[in-house]
């Protein structure tokens, strides 16, 4: 029998990131039952774990009891009081490489940290001489790391899908019940670069609309966000806007629930993917050979603007970085293409 690991996991922010963790620490868990993780994140981000055993939330609060250096002096003295036989720095950022050297007690040949391939990304967006082909995903880089703490990890392993009950915020709603195709869509994200146009979310809705075998529930945040999905969603008889009407909690178990997620490049897409939803990604300046699709999600369901009308693509990684003459690079994805899509990989 293998002697018990207590293994911990640094992953701070951002959304999609913590995201991207849930499958490869659930596979992690699955394949070495001797292993328990406490995971060092953002207590926001607790729900997405709160169902999987072995794992332990540590709430960074960076903000406040956390903040600055004498904040995560403090966080190391908590987490140095653990059981801990090593560490994964899934994030790599300053915060964790200043805990590291206020946590010297653990072996420097127990703490790994990812690689974040900065040096391939950079030659996948650079304007000359550009190196357009797939790198290593995130989830892969992530497993790398374990596998530097001795355990590699079979990412093509299957695991039972997590799902829960409609949560209760939607239950008076004509959709609960409704035995139509539920797509959830997420057209907004963080940077302008990567959301969809709003003419074309509107066709792509009006077509889904004459399609009469779906339901589509909008998802977003923020007050504008809200506004903007709820003027929407009134246009159709099929839509619905869950924007700003529940908890993180209730808006991952309504995710659990979709039969597919349409996202841009955002956290929304990873959040599906984690419940082994069904992800159709729209691309605009970034582009899924990064290594930022979601989850085990095929090429086919990668949708990408014209590379031929726009060879500089990819621009950016994260989508910040604007290019004269690219800021429409979203508007190359027909809302046909995308509904076409949709209905194959629900078909």
């Amino acid at each position: 029998m293998s002697k018990k690991e207590s293994l911990l996991v640094f992953r701070l922010s951002a959304l999609g990131d913590v995201a991207m963790c849930v499958p490869v620490i659930r596979l992690l868990l699955a394949q070495y039952p001797f292993v328990e993780i406490t995971l060092v994140t953002r207590p926001f981000f607790a729900p997405l774990f709160e169902d999987i055993p072995r794992v332990n939330i540590i709430g960074a609060d960076v903000k406040d009891k956390h903040k600055g250096i004498l904040g995560l002096w403090k966080l190391s003295k908590e987490l140095q009081a653990l059981p801990v036989t090593k560490v994964a720095d899934l994030h790599n950022v300053l915060r964790t490489k200043i805990v590291s050297r206020f946590m010297q007690a653990i072996p420097k040949k127990h703490w790994k940290t990812i690689d974040k391939g900065r040096k391939e990304k950079k030659a996948l967006v650079r304007a000359e001489n550009k190196i357009l082909k797939p790198l290593k995903t995130t989830h892969e880089r992530y497993a790398d790391v374990f596998k530097q703490l001795g355990f590699p990890i079979d990412l093509s392993a299957a695991l039972p899908k997590r799902s829960y009950p409609i949560p209760e915020e939607i239950l008076n709603e004509n959709i609960n019940g409704n035995t139509k195709k539920w797509i959830g869509f997420a057209p907004f994200a963080a940077h302008k670069s990567k959301m969809y146009p709003l003419e074309l979310t509107e066709k792509t809705l009006a077509l889904l609309q004459q399609e009469n075998n779906y339901i589509v529930l909008l998802f977003g945040g923020g007050k504008q966000e809200v506004e903007q999905l709820s003027a929407l969603s009134s246009k159709y008889s099929n839509v619905y806007s869950v924007a700003g009407k529940m908890s993180f909690t209730a808006e991952l178990q309504l995710i659990s629930n979709l039969d597919i997620m349409l996202s841009m490049d955002s956290g929304n897409g990873h959040l599906a993917a984690a419940y082994q939803v069904p992800v159709v990604t729209l691309w605009g300046a970034t582009h899924p050979y990064a290594g930022f699709a979601p989850f085990l999600q095929p090429a086919s369901q990668q949708l990408v603007p014209d590379l031929e009308k726009y060879p500089l693509l990819p621009t950016s990684i994260y989508g910040n970085k604007v290019v004269e003459g690219y800021e429409e690079v979203m508007c190359s994805i027909a809302p046909e293409t995308v509904v076409t899509t949709l209905t194959e990989v629900l078909s």
